[in-house]
């Protein structure tokens, strides 16, 4: 497999010359004095040479390796302690952290990149900072202040790492069914039990502690979803010093034996009356949970893109290098016995696949980004509810369709290598495996249509979509004559978008099976309608510059690639949408 390189260059390109960031940093009054472009591309290139030279390396071992479970608990593969402390300790944890408990504060538009780059050399890995950082999150904004002083420093240093404590064995997507429980004591915590699973990161040996935070429910709690409260449960008791204590009343069981992401410890977690503290009020445990869910649904998202930049950048190399056959035309290499497979039009409608799918995926992870960055710091009313409800229409995208694209990505790249494929030794079925998780933890993709079209659409009466389809018919009214043969079948695809959605939107009023049997094809064909944004967004900074660098022609070169094989995508999946739920019932369970 070649080596991981991080796509700097492109980077750069979309952050800035597409979407300019330096001016919208500028505006937010939280970023203004805190990052700049300088800083930025400092911040991206020490990422790059990390992520690289510390962390891919371990990809593969790791994944040969994989975690093992002890009564004493769980180790990591070889390396992953020392590469997990240099990573730590160059404050990557805490990338995206509040300054004022020790991290970096950088705004989620490069938090986006670094994780990028560290899922894209080792996805196994990446999930031990993620999951860390989405707990920092859930506290910074709900817990107290006192609770915030005693763990995040520790957490953002990667001293300390966290989880999500979740899911049930009974309730995976209906958390209102869970049974663990906190039974208040008179010092004010609480004692939690309960079994919870699939739990990432629930017990490893990176760090000294880990910080769980549970879902549970109080003795006299509502029933359902409006029950669930959040508590913090730390592996090992923190005195008022700072200092570690004792051994808290939690343990791993046992840890998942998976497809894929096998470095990663994914823990059975027993919480036998452990002792734990709440987030936020009483029975406001989703809430504090959602407050990370955008986040970490977007970080899903970026880990598809990841997998398939990986496979990229090895079926690339191998499509240059690799000789078989002669070119349909004739004999290009014509000092060897073959021409390398790259001359071949199905590897090459393989290879454009992929870029087009990995640097429109860039783009628009990149976007979803910053309308995280304009909800929380902007002071204008107006528009930070336009950037929150761009975000609650977004995030099920984000991540259902960057990880069906990843997904196709990494099944392309396999492809490319033929039978070496599907050999270990060569990387690419590493990949596969891996990504494939991505489309099911964190909701799956099923879930994420249902809550677009459910919630996000059908919810808001179209609402939301009309900020996105405004923006864009904003852009292509304003744009330069030059760009037509781009704007022209985005013009096509947001009138067929805006259809999809008034006619689903009318079905839904007589027969609520519509949403659910609409909801996969129109989170596709809005995937690859914002794709196509991002494309001809991309065609204008790169219009007019293909003569003085190549990387603008190349990238003009994939844009017409998009528009021309990979958009019209949407015109069988609009069909299937407008077919109806009928044909779905047509079947009783039992003809199954």
């Amino acid at each position: 497999m070649a080596d991981y390189k991080a796509p700097l260059r492109d980077m750069q390109f979309v952050l800035n010359e597409v979407f300019e960031v330096g001016n919208l940093w500028a505006q937010l009054p939280g970023l203004a004095e805190t990052v700049d472009v300088e800083t930025a591309n400092a911040i991206l290139e020490e990422a790059g040479k990390v992520t690289a030279g510390v962390i891919a390396p371990l990809n593969r071992s790791g994944d040969e390796e994989g975690c093992s479970w002890s009564a004493e608990g769980v180790k990591t593969p070889a390396g992953f302690p020392e590469a997990y402390r240099t990573y730590a300790e160059g404050g990557w944890v805490g990338v995206g952290g509040d300054p004022e408990f020790g991290g970096m504060g950088m705004p989620k538009v490069i938090g986006a990149q670094v994780e990028e780059m560290v899922n894209a050399a080792n996805l196994s890995f990446g999930l031990y900072p993620m999951l860390t950082a989405g707990a920092c999150l859930s506290l910074l904004n709900h817990a107290s202040e006192a609770l915030k002083a005693k763990y995040l420093p520790n957490m953002y240093a990667g001293t300390w790492a966290g989880s999500m404590c979740l899911t049930e064995p009974h309730a995976g997507t209906d958390l209102g069914m869970i049974r663990t429980k906190a039974e208040p004591q008179a010092d004010g915590s609480y004692k939690i039990s309960g079994t919870k699973i699939f739990i990432t990161g629930g017990e490893h040996d990176l760090t000294e502690n880990i910080v769980h935070l549970v879902l549970a429910k109080l003795p006299d709690a509502p029933a359902g979803s409006k029950g669930i409260s959040l508590f913090l449960v730390p592996k090992v008791m923190v005195n008022d010093d700072g200092s570690l204590g004792e051994r808290n009343a939690v343990s791993c069981g046992s840890i998942e034996h998976k497809m894929g992401i096998k470095a990663s410890a994914t823990c059975v977690m027993n919480f036998d009356g452990a002792t734990g503290w709440i987030v936020d009020a009483p029975n406001k445990g989703l809430a504090a949970m959602f407050t990370m869910m955008n986040y970490e649904r977007l970080g899903v998202g970026i880990q598809g893109l990841a997998t398939g930049e990986r496979s990229y950048q090895s079926a690339v190399e191998y499509a240059r290098e690799r000789i078989q056959s002669r070119a349909p035309t004739g004999p290009v290499a014509q000092d060897k016995a073959a021409d390398p497979i790259i001359v071949h039009p199905d590897v090459r409608r393989m290879l454009l696949t992929m870029k087009a799918l990995n640097e429109g995926g860039r783009a628009f992870s990149s976007y979803v980004a910053m309308q995280l960055d304009t909800a929380k710091y902007s002071e204008e009313p107006a528009t930070r509810k336009r950037a929150e409800e761009l975000v609650a229409l977004l995030t099920p995208v984000a991540k259902a369709f960057l990880t069906d694209m990843g997904l196709e990505t990494t099944v392309h790249g396999q492809q490319i290598f033929g039978g070496h494929g599907f050999i270990r030794e060569w990387g690419q079925e590493q990949l596969v495996r891996d990504c494939r998780i991505t489309q099911i933890y964190e909701g799956t993709n099923g879930i994420q249509a249902l809550d677009l079209m459910g919630r996000k659409i059908v919810g808001s009466g179209g609402a939301f979509a009309k900020h996105f389809t405004d923006e864009i018919r904003a852009f292509t009214a304003s744009a330069a004559a030059e760009l037509a043969e781009f704007t022209g079948p985005l013009n096509a695809a947001v009138q067929n978008l805006e259809e999809l959605t008034a006619w689903v939107l009318d079905r839904a009023k007589g027969n609520p099976n519509e949403i659910g049997a609409a909801s996969v094809e129109y989170l596709q064909v809005f995937g690859y309608t914002a794709y196509a944004y991002m494309w001809a967004l991309m065609a204008r900074a790169s219009l007019g510059k293909e003569g003085q660098d190549e990387f603008y022609a190349t990238k003009l070169g994939t844009a017409r690639f998009y528009f021309a094989r990979l958009l019209p995508r949407i015109h069988s999946l609009s069909a299937s949408v407008k077919a109806g739920s009928e044909s779905l019932y047509l079947l009783d369970a039992a003809q199954f």
